[in-house]
């Protein structure tokens, strides 16, 4: 495609943005006018935006652990566990249930470990979507630069054929 220098991807169901280098082609190979594709453009980056609202939610929710244990709704305290045999482990869903102390820290290992790894694909998620919010925001301005200048030539052209 001669209007854009970087084919649009997707990651994880979100549409890659497309740069686009000609704004007059992208217009026509689009069948767009100017304010059909900002208000697209508009509304793809509005899109980017809700998903990146909802990627850092779920970026804060899986940063915190941290070893509180809630007191009471709300309120959480550190502690320290004395030596035992056992474990409750609070499962949600209003399960709790006793664990061995190996079989708590096996369990609660593989937890840490796939939260670390969500976490990760959720920082590349975020970092792609950032890009595309960049590219989103680049060719809003291209296209409405290029209308711009579209209008100024008509008027003086206008101008000078008066």
């Amino acid at each position: 495609m001669a209007s854009s220098s970087l084919s649009t991807t997707e990651r994880r169901g979100i549409p890659g943005a497309q740069f686009v280098e000609d704004v007059e082609t992208y217009l026509t190979q689009s069948g767009l006018d100017v304010n059909s594709a900002l208000s697209f453009l508009q509304e793809r980056l509005q899109q980017y935006k809700l998903v990146e609202m909802k990627f850092l939610a779920q970026q804060r929710d899986l940063q915190a652990l941290v070893a509180d244990f809630e007191v009471s709704q709300g309120i959480y305290s550190r502690a320290c566990i004395e030596a035992a045999d056992s474990v409750c482990l609070w499962l949600g869903a209003n399960v709790m249930l006793e664990y061995s102390c190996e079989e708590a820290t096996a369990l609660l290992q593989k937890n840490f470990n796939n939260a670390k790894a969500s976490l990760e694909v959720l920082v590349a998620d975020l970092q792609f979507l950032r890009d595309q919010v960049t590219i989103t925001q680049v060719t809003m301005a291209r296209v409405y630069n290029w209308d711009v200048h579209q209008r100024r030539m008509r008027k003086a052209a206008d101008t000078s054929t008066d």
